[in-house]
């Protein structure tokens, strides 16, 4: 009785999921990749945004001793505040930016037949893909920083003032309301203009490494966890590598209500070099080294499994583009 229940229910889960059209499959395997690869790897967020952002008290302590003072002054919620703002922009993000890379790559397949199917299609339709997803979803961005920014008061205990911020937002709206009465709709786009100019490149990237270093792993080990693990990883790390400063710009623009101070991204740019000096451009980079291994390793193998599970076909133009 068991067996053929099983059996049943078997049949029927797949008869859902192929009704599903592919495009929708692309975006829940790319939202539930990008929504756990961000938790399991939000208290190095949190962190690192404190350091990009020269928060009192967290700017010159180590990844251990910034983790043992959250803790100390917030508990264990602490290592995740603002890691729901993050899930709630990752998981579009996620979903949008997998989705169009798929729907842009086949379309430029489809169209652009001298590009063939290599690393420049790759390029193309992760940068375009990047473009997308952010622009939709930037506002929740900004709302994440903010509040994973903002740290509970608390004394030091030895009669000297308080090293650490009172917090002011309670929640994602909190401080969506706060940011548009102040500054309006382009008060919640603040930093996206180094934004735009990291994702393009980095989005591309991402894609363009990890497509190339699996054309290059004999096809019954492609979509091994393994390989997929190992190919996100490397992806990460280059794209981080080369275009750091950028992220740590577009963090201090999100969190500076003087906009004078930060009116455009090179004015910030030579600001945060005329004030804090060049290596405040790769402050925290040691820490995003920790994170993003595991982060982008994480999401690229739940994305392939997932495309798996949901039983999404693999692109049949690349075929028929390198046939022709």
């Amino acid at each position: 009785m068991s067996s053929s229940q099983g059996f049943s229910l078997s049949i029927e889960e797949g008869s859902v999921l192929d009704t599903l059209p592919v495009y929708m499959k692309e975006l829940i395997a790319g939202g539930v990749a990008g929504g756990l690869s961000k938790t399991v790897v939000a208290p190095l967020e949190r962190i690192k945004i404190l350091v990009q952002t020269q928060t009192e008290g967290f700017h010159s302590t180590g990844v251990h001793q910034s983790l043992k003072r959250l803790l100390k002054h917030e508990g264990f919620a602490g290592f995740y505040k603002g890691n729901g703002a993050s899930v709630v922009r990752i998981i579009p993000y996620s979903s949008l930016y997998f989705m169009t890379y798929e729907r842009y790559k086949c379309w430029i397949l489809d169209n652009y037949t001298v590009f063939g199917t290599g690393p420049v299609v790759d390029l193309l339709a992760g940068s375009a893909a990047g473009g997308t997803a952010i622009l939709c979803t930037y506002p929740l961005d900004l709302a994440r920083t903010k509040l994973a920014h903002e740290v509970v008061d608390a004394s030091l205990g030895n009669g000297s003032k308080s090293i650490i911020v009172q917090t002011r937002n309670s929640g994602i709206r909190s401080v969506l309301e706060s940011v548009y009465r102040e500054s309006g709709v382009r008060g919640l786009y603040r930093g996206i203009g180094p934004t735009l100019m990291s994702i393009l490149p980095y989005a591309g990237m991402r894609f363009c490494v990890y497509e190339e270093v699996k054309r290059h792993v004999s096809k019954e080990h492609q979509r091994s966890i393994i390989m997929s693990l190992s190919c996100g990883a490397l992806s990460g790390l280059l794209g981080q590598t080369v275009l750091y400063p950028l992220d740590v710009v577009k963090r201090q623009m999100q969190v500076d209500n003087r906009q004078a101070r930060h009116k455009n991204t090179w004015k910030a740019f030579t600001t945060i070099v005329s004030e804090q000096g060049w290596k405040q451009l790769f402050a925290g980079l040691g820490i995003n080294y920790i994170k993003i291994v595991p982060s982008m390793a994480i999401g690229f193998a739940t994305y392939d499994m997932m495309k798996l599970w949901l039983r999404i076909p693999p692109q049949q133009k690349t075929q028929s583009v390198s046939t022709g």
